[in-house]
């Protein structure tokens, strides 16, 4: 028996004996929601500064470093995914207004990709913007680039340690010297220019001490002109009627026109404009939030726009601004049977993104709407596009499951693809593994996706280790695409599955909206039906069973354990939603009231949230609870980590029996947006540790 700092192991049984750190606590906290009565014990850990906080965050952090420092191979997994993760990766080529193409790189393990130009395509280019050259830790990410539409300025947006929270700098182009302007307390925006200025969004001021906590109201946006102090900004809009709007502004290149669009509080968007040219008031194109209307392109007096208005896989439609109500616009590409994902003007053409079965598919139509070819795509995967609507130069890329991000040009007169570059990983050859595509059925009979990635002649025994990983939710689809991290995982015999649940957009508005609010069970019933799928197939078993998933998928995985430990082996809610009648008191929370419903807006709605929350539900009788590894970060202010505190605090105080139930709590770290490589070679080197252990697997690529 070996026995460490706070942490008993018993050789060869697979089972931990833990002596967990004594969270505060207050007993008496309650909350009474139309009659039902909550009780909180673990309320003080909400307050993420109290020096109480600090000191069980330490105490965890030192409980699980001594568990994962334990497991004999956790350095040998850290050198492979290092070595794995050590590729060079190159982006996206985009042709800007100073004429020259622009694109991120990376050769290989810097924490940040570089971004370049060059005068042509395939000319290597000179470094532009490192991100790399902000911070000796590589935790300042740049999450935004935007040039004025002369090519004279760019604007640079950037976040410090994984927060939501934005700053904004201004270079001049041509030159790369950093100008005066300083733009500080920005979120969720861009930089959209117009003359010598750009308008951007923001919030007022936090209040110390609680920059990262405290709920976000009243979102507003302003104008900045070049050379002059953020105090001199003029206010454009704001809606105080409804301080829990979301507003983003937008200029088409003509800069004939401001569009503010408004979210938050519904299914879509509101949007009005107003003319930049010869001023006057707001016009509103729609007043509601009911559906989506998002801008492809603006020409003259008239904008293409993307909108599943009484069309729930999405149509482009015509709006003529002089006459704006719906009654007048027109259909350029109707609905169709898959959902219509993204449209690009390029060239006088328009490039359609489809998604069809969660994967995507490429198309050129003219501009009345007319299809003229579909461009051919290796497999299943996702697609992005570079394009102007004046040129015809246009670059795509292309990643899967087992292939990074590929640039191609495209000829759109003949409909051929070009392909401009590869990326290859040292030590791994594709063409050694497979994906394919299955259909299960869920507990009400819904056919659901899901991919399934794994070694050619994977023997089905029931002992394969399987990666279960899902999301379902806030109409955002799981497309293939390419992780470094996740190729250990498959050299050592794991199939990697993920499954295309409802609540994504996956098939339109309609799937969307069959996984939220009082049909929100349905997503969680999605997942447990893929794990009983996997099981009954012979893929694995719940012996070799491990699911994760992040954020919306946190509260997924934290969910299921409590409907259904048997199933799982391991289970990994990273920086998850795991106080449902409390996650709209935090930062932005609020905005996720349309997927969940509040615990306020009625006693049913409460009943219901009440009834899966993952913090409530944990038992306490002695049933058997998988492994649990919970993952969150302090600079988490999307959801901040008072959900996976409390659902920590209150696991390791109940009777789950003897599987660790541990929380790795990162520091200068946020949701995982622009996590410097060395801290995602950190975290997936514990996460794999942790889950070989669990499932008594020695991982055989990384033994000496």
């Amino acid at each position: 028996m070996t026995t460490l700092a706070g942490l008993t192991m018993s050789c060869g049984s697979g089972q931990n004996q833990l002596n967990y750190p004594k969270a505060p606590m207050d007993e008496a906290v309650t909350d009474n929601y139309a009659g039902l009565i909550v009780s909180d014990p673990y309320r003080p850990l909400e307050n993420d500064t109290a020096p109480a906080t600090l000191e069980w965050v330490k105490a965890e952090n030192a409980l699980t470093e001594s568990y994962l420092s334990a497991i004999p191979y956790r350095e040998n997994i850290r050198k492979r995914l290092t070595d794995l993760n050590n590729y060079k990766k190159t982006g996206l080529l985009t042709k800007k207004k100073d004429g020259k193409y622009y694109y991120f790189e990376n050769d290989g393990l810097k924490n940040q990709s570089i971004l370049y130009r060059t005068d042509q395509p395939d000319k290597e280019g000179e470094i532009f913007l490192d991100p790399n050259t902000l911070s000796e830790d590589g935790t300042v990410a740049l999450q935004g680039v935007s040039m004025s539409n002369d090519g004279k300025y760019t604007a640079y947006i950037i976040s410090r340690s994984g927060s939501d929270w934005n700053e904004i700098y201004v270079m001049e182009t041509e030159s790369g010297k950093l100008l005066a302007d300083h733009i500080e307390w920005a979120k969720f925006t861009g930089a959209s220019w117009n003359e010598d200025g750009f308008y951007y969004s923001s919030y007022p001021k936090p209040e110390a001490g609680k920059e990262f906590s405290n709920a976000n109201e009243n979102h507003q946006i302003y104008y900045h002109k070049i050379g002059t102090a953020q105090e001199e900004d003029l206010l454009v809009y704001e809606d105080l009627k409804h301080p829990l709007h979301f507003h983003s502004a937008y200029v088409p290149e003509s800069e004939d026109f401001l569009f503010v669009s408004a979210s938050g509080e519904g299914n879509g968007n509101s949007i009005m404009y107003k003319n930049l040219k010869t001023g006057g008031d707001w016009v509103v194109i729609e007043p509601s939030q009911d559906y989506d209307i998002n801008i492809v392109d603006v020409t003259g007096n008239k904008a293409l726009v993307l909108t599943n208005y009484n069309a729930p896989n999405n149509r482009l439609m015509q709006i003529d601004l002089s006459k704006p109500s719906k009654e007048n616009w027109k259909v350029v590409i109707p609905e169709g049977k898959a959902v219509i994902k993204d449209v690009t003007p390029a060239g006088g053409r328009l490039l359609v993104q489809v998604e069809q079965d969660a994967s995507d598919r490429l198309y050129e139509y003219d501009p009345d709407g007319l299809l003229i070819r579909e461009i051919t795509l290796p497999t299943y995967g996702s697609v992005a596009i570079s394009a102007d609507k004046d040129s015809d130069e246009v670059y795509y890329s292309f990643t899967s499951f087992l292939s990074p991000a590929s640039t191609y040009s495209l000829d759109l007169k003949s409909g051929e693809s070009k392909l401009l570059h590869q990326t290859e990983v040292g030590g791994i050859n594709p063409e050694d593994y497979v994906t394919e595509q299955v259909f299960y059925a869920s507990s009400d009979g819904t056919q659901i996706p899901m991919f399934l990635t794994y070694k050619k002649g994977l023997e089905k025994n029931g002992q394969n280790p399987v990666y279960l990983y899902g999301y379902g939710g806030f109409n955002i689809s799981l497309t293939p695409g390419f992780s470094a991290n996740r190729l250990l995982w498959l050299e050592n015999g794991g199939i990697y599955a993920q499954a295309n649940l409802r609540g994504g957009s996956e098939y339109g508005e309609e799937w969307h909206q069959a996984g939220t609010k009082l049909n929100k069970k349905n997503v969680f019933n999605d997942f447990i039906s893929a794990a009983e799928y996997l099981i009954s197939n012979n893929y694995t078993s719940p012996d070799y069973l491990t699911i994760e998933g992040g954020s919306n998928g946190g509260l997924l995985v934290g969910a299921t354990v409590n409907m259904r430990p048997d199933l799982f082996k391991v289970a990994i809610p990273r920086v998850g939603v795991m106080d449902m009648m409390r996650y709209h008191l935090f930062t932005i929370g609020w905005n996720w009231a349309n997927d969940y419903g509040r615990s306020d807006d009625s006693r049913e709605m409460a009943d219901y949230l009440y009834s899966y929350s993952p913090l409530h539900n944990i038992k306490n009788d002695g049933t058997p609870y998988p492994a649990i590894l919970i993952t969150t970060a302090d600079h988490d202010d999307r959801v901040v980590p008072a959900h996976s505190f409390k659902y920590a605090a209150q696991l390791q105080a109940s009777d789950t029996g003897d599987a660790p139930k541990l929380i790795r709590i990162d520091s200068k770290a946020g949701h995982g947006g622009g996590k410097p490589i060395s801290k995602i070679i950190d975290e997936y080197t514990d996460l794999y540790s942790f889950i070989f252990n669990n499932i008594d697997v020695t991982p055989k690529s990384v033994e000496n």
